[in-house]
């Protein structure tokens, strides 16, 4: 069965979005992505792709050109991109480990499933079993997330490997748990099979977190898609490559070389992060959520390729947190909020779940830089909370909140790729003192942020009057 293609775009989109917004947990059903609707049926979405595309070819060009004059050398990204993916064999290792763990959970499935209908009679020896068969799973996500986080903190792993081990790590570890849960009631009352190990290795690729025995699948393999989004992956990641040459090394690579900085420079160079960190956020989302996904839904045939919603068009953060990524938030939702509901209330159970979402951002992010800086916890933990009541109201003026939302994730990116790049190389080029310590920020003290000498506030009304 193939995907069916939508002649009236932005009514599909919008009765997408509002059916969803209704169900909060629909079924999975065939549906396209909405940027390959978007693509298929305008002109207008086209063209914003195709400036990308040329952003990009400069960006190409500018690197190529200078290098050339400045050094003798041509260089199209590669180095920073082989730095950033540095020691791949050691983050291979660690992903082989993780995939064991999970794979193992299998056949622990199976044993627990026998054992269960053997003592199925014996209700003392069934509470045993339970409280065994729950420890077990307990055991292997502690051992899927212990070992990496130690091997990671122990000795620090290049930022890209990093960052993928990590994610990798609270992937695997989310499926352990959607599978864990949704076979427990059939384990321990034996009314229907345990599933397949094909459809159990099926569910660890496919491109969701929900497990379920049945997803919509398509025909047959559209290779050239595949291909093609696969295309764009490696295009992304030397986008950002050419990003980080450009933009952020010319202003931060040598913080903290000398004592004292203007504070004229930090502020220059955090706005001018702010245009490169919001392409490098679109981009971003561009890789995970629709190319990288997209591929594997294309691979394995998955039906249901509603990754995300039009979160940029919304005017309220809510709908946002709900749009941006349906794949983790329908398992925070199944997984974490709906138990808590009824129990803490919604509002509790809504923080609960931003905290936990908060804290996994911030360990990738620990683990993948080498060092703690807790910005996205406040940017994400404490105003990403704020905002869910400052724009409950924006349906009433959704233009007006929708400049709202696209001004914070300005600002936010800006303020993400300067002050990690900050801290980064303040680590990297001050001197090494006695009291650093991994949780408490050196780019705090070093270098020191002052005003010129010959500073003073004019009056800009002095010149009118």
């Amino acid at each position: 069965m193939s995907l069916r293609k939508t002649k009236n775009v932005p009514n599909i989109i919008e009765n997408v979005s509002s059916h969803n917004e209704k169900t909060k947990d629909p079924d999975f059903v065939y549906r396209e992505s909405p940027l390959t609707v978007l693509f298929e049926q305008s002109l207008h979405i086209q063209a914003i792709y195709h400036i990308f595309v040329v952003i990009l070819l400069i960006l190409l060009c500018d690197t190529v050109i200078y290098d050339l004059i400045e050094t003798g050398k041509i260089n199209i990204g590669v180095s920073s991109v082989v730095y950033g993916f540095g020691d791949i064999s050691r983050g291979a290792r660690l992903w082989l480990f993780q995939l064991a763990i999970v794979l193992i959970f299998y056949p622990g499935i199976r044993l627990y499933a026998a054992v269960r209908k053997i003592i199925k009679d014996n209700t003392v020896l069934c509470k045993i079993w339970s409280i065994v068969g729950i420890t077990g799973v307990v055991l292997l996500e502690l051992l899927l997330i212990g070992v990496p986080v130690w091997d990671l903190a122990k000795e620090h792993l290049a930022l890209g490997s990093s960052t993928v081990v990590t994610c990798e790590m609270f992937r695997f570890a989310m499926k352990m748990c959607s599978v864990a849960v949704a076979l427990a009631e059939r384990c321990n009352n034996g009314i229907k099979p345990v599933p397949s190990f094909s459809h159990y290795v099926y569910f660890l690729f496919a491109p969701t977190l929900i497990y379920k025995d049945v997803y919509p699948r398509t025909k047959k393999v559209r290779w050239g898609v595949v291909v093609g989004h696969l295309l764009e992956v490696s295009a992304i990641i030397f986008y950002n490559s050419f990003l980080w040459e450009r933009f952020i090394l010319p202003y931060w690579s040598n913080y903290g070389k000398e004592p004292t900085v203007e504070a004229g420079l930090v502020v220059r160079g955090m706005f001018a992060c702010i245009l490169p960190g919001v392409i490098s956020f679109l981009c971003g989302f561009y890789l995970l959520l629709h190319a990288w996904h997209n591929a594997f839904a294309e691979m394995l045939t998955f039906g249901d390729r509603l990754f995300y919603e039009d979160w940029w068009t919304t005017s309220r953060f809510s709908n946002y947190y709900r749009a941006w990524n349906r794949v983790v938030h329908a398992w925070l939702r199944t997984h974490i909020y709906q138990p808590l509901a009824p129990r803490a209330g919604r509002a509790i159970s809504t923080f609960i779940v931003f905290f936990v979402s908060s804290i996994a951002h911030e360990v990738i992010l620990i683990l993948s830089f080498g060092f703690f800086y807790p910005v996205l916890v406040v940017e994400f933990g404490v105003f990403g909370v704020l905002m869910l009541p400052l724009t409950a109201s924006g349906r009433r003026f959704p233009r007006l909140y929708n400049l709202l939302m696209w001004l914070v994730l300005f600002i936010g990116n800006g303020l993400l790729w300067s002050l990690y790049a900050m801290e980064y190389f303040a680590r990297k080029n001050c001197p090494k003192l006695e009291t650093d310590n991994f949780f408490v920020p050196k780019s705090w003290s070093c270098p020191e942020v002052v005003l010129k000498p010959n500073w003073a506030f004019q009056n800009p009304f002095n010149i009118i009057f």
